[in-house]
């Protein structure tokens, strides 16, 4: 019986540097790329289909390790066994074998440590970590994320969809994007059982279809006067934070997260970044003479303007909520209605609420007349059309100047304007 001889030695492996495939003979070749890299490669035919399959780069495989490689090879194609096949099925095996070690939530950890930075709102993380561990982690958050399957989304989504639609919107979005980090990770394969388009949306009502958006109750335009003047007096930070809030119309963190860099008091200009924008783009707000007042005497004792003195961070929405809170409270105590929205079940108002008092007030008050765009910018809402950012930073800005010293005009004192609805012309 004839020997096979083999056609490379270490040497001659070593010497090769021309690009191109050096047999070594039974199917085993040496591979010189032309960037110079060494690797070995398996070339076999099965059911007529010439096929290549790599064994390694030089660097970690030698040549009696390719030789005893290609060999195992050999053996399979004379079982009639596909290699490259062989190889992807051991490969799918081995991520289904890591998918079982890694849990749910060890899953919804590492997609928040991923994105967290990302997100706008420092307080964003925090919202997932408490809506999973609520509501998903009890049923499958200890389970291999492998294992998460329809039945499982449903189980925890049918209960609160109709009662808690918000929060089951939200909670879904995140199991939606934690499983397809998992997926793409190598910890679990198929369709994604929380998707909505075409998948959930067939088992599940549309949200918007359940009930009524609530809106955040706000105050009537016609009352703000007779609120900022008894907020005025009273003491504290807090106050102070939502007292600009409403003269700027800016939304509570916006407010509360304001730094002093982003403040050029003598200019009257608060530049607050896109990172910080619910849409994404850079937002210069005119400071009226009340907003500038107002913060000249607030000390710079940190990065933000309105610290709090107890944590030494920034203050929180719940103090806002506190204040509107105490001066509902002293309110219906001295016989008042107290501070709520008639149209919003009587409820209490609330910061954010104002944006919608300032728009109701442009809207409605014969005060003034600013065209509804310059409110919209004010508000840093995007309008149905595209309009240029130099332009909102050139003739827009400048009309909303006097439009921002008006408003807090208004604020200073009560009024009593009918609302005049205008005539619109037919197009």
């Amino acid at each position: 019986m004839a020997r096979i001889v083999d056609k490379l030695n270490p040497l001659k492996v070593a010497k090769t540097t021309k690009p191109g495939y050096y047999s070594d003979g039974n199917g085993l070749y040496l591979q010189v790329s032309v960037a110079g890299s060494k690797s070995w490669i398996f070339r076999f035919t099965i059911t007529g289909k010439q096929r290549e399959m790599g064994l390694g780069a030089l660097h970690t495989i030698s040549l009696a390790e390719a030789r005893l490689k290609a060999k195992e090879q050999r053996l399979m194609l004379v079982n009639g066994v596909d290699p490259l096949t062989a190889r992807e099925t051991a490969r799918e095996a081995e991520a289904l074998t890591r998918a079982k070690m890694m849990t749910f939530d060890e899953c919804a950890a590492q997609y928040i440590a991923a994105h967290k930075n990302s997100w706008k709102n420092a307080k964003h993380a925090g919202q997932w970590e408490a809506t999973i561990a609520t509501y998903a982690s009890p049923v499958f958050g200890s389970l291999p994320v492998a294992e998460v399957d329809l039945g499982l989304v449903m189980k925890v989504l049918n209960p609160i969809w109709t009662d808690k639609t918000e929060t089951a919107k939200r909670l879904r979005g995140r199991i939606e994007s934690v499983l397809g980090w998992a997926t793409t990770s190598g910890y679990r394969q198929g369709e994604n059982p929380a998707r909505w388009r075409g998948h959930l949306e067939n088992l599940l009502a549309a949200p918007n279809k359940i009930k009524e958006v609530r809106h955040q109750p706000s105050l009537t335009w016609k009352e703000i006067g007779q609120f900022m003047s008894t907020l005025r007096q009273q003491d504290g930070i807090a106050p102070r934070a939502l007292e600009f809030l409403i003269l700027t119309a800016t939304r509570t963190s916006e407010t509360l997260e304001a730094k002093w860099d982003e403040i050029d008091v003598e200019a009257g200009l608060w530049v607050i970044p896109a990172i910080r924008m619910k849409a994404g783009v850079e937002h210069h707000v005119p400071l009226s003479i009340e907003a500038v007042a107002l913060i000249s005497k607030i000390p710079q004792v940190d990065k933000y303007v309105f610290t709090s003195a107890t944590y030494g961070k920034a203050l929180s929405d719940m103090s806002l909520t506190a204040v509107l809170k105490r001066m509902n409270e002293a309110n219906t105590k001295s016989g008042g209605k107290g501070w709520i929205d008639p149209k919003e079940d009587n409820r209490r108002i609330t910061s954010h609420g104002f944006r919608s008092t300032f728009r109701m007030w442009g809207a409605e008050s014969v005060s003034h007349s600013f065209p509804r765009e310059v409110i919209e910018f004010a508000l840093a809402h995007k309008l149905p059309d595209a309009v240029e950012s130099s332009y909102q930073r050139g003739t827009v800005f400048d009309k909303r100047i006097p439009l921002m010293q008006t408003w807090a005009d208004y604020c200073g004192k009560a009024r009593d304007e009918a609302t005049v609805t205008p005539i619109r012309r037919s197009v």
